[in-house]
């Protein structure tokens, strides 16, 4: 069993999981406009991010981001919020030439035996 100090690193149950494909080359500018332009937007109404990652091996120009939900309908919620917030459009227009290829996935956590506490 785990000891009681040892944080849980994610309590909520369902997780955002977005893999972005950047043009050759375009990764800086990608990041630049992301931060300046969608972070705002995205803290806004999705909360505090789970991290965000760039690709070492395997697929390259990948940049991934996690968002954590407490349920399906959290998600659609703040999607939604996203979705409709008056400036996430100049977010878009700003980046779409810079985005290849775009994955979502809606991954659940798994209750391992092995990790609950006591």
């Amino acid at each position: 069993m785990l000891p009681d100090a040892l944080p849980r690193p994610l309590d909520k149950p369902l997780v955002d999981h977005r893999i972005y494909t950047i043009q050759l080359r375009k990764m800086n500018e990608f990041i630049e406009v992301f931060d300046r332009l969608a972070m705002p937007i995205l803290l806004e109404t999705l909360g505090h991010p789970v991290g965000f990652y760039t690709s070492l091996v395997g697929a390259q120009n990948q940049f991934v981001h996690l968002w954590a939900y407490e349920s399906m309908a959290d998600y659609e919620a703040r999607c939604r919020a996203r979705d409709t917030h008056p400036d996430f459009p100049k977010y878009l227009a700003a980046s779409g030439h810079l985005i290849t290829a775009q994955e979502t996935r809606l991954i659940r956590m798994v209750d391992m035996p092995s990790l609950r506490r006591t």
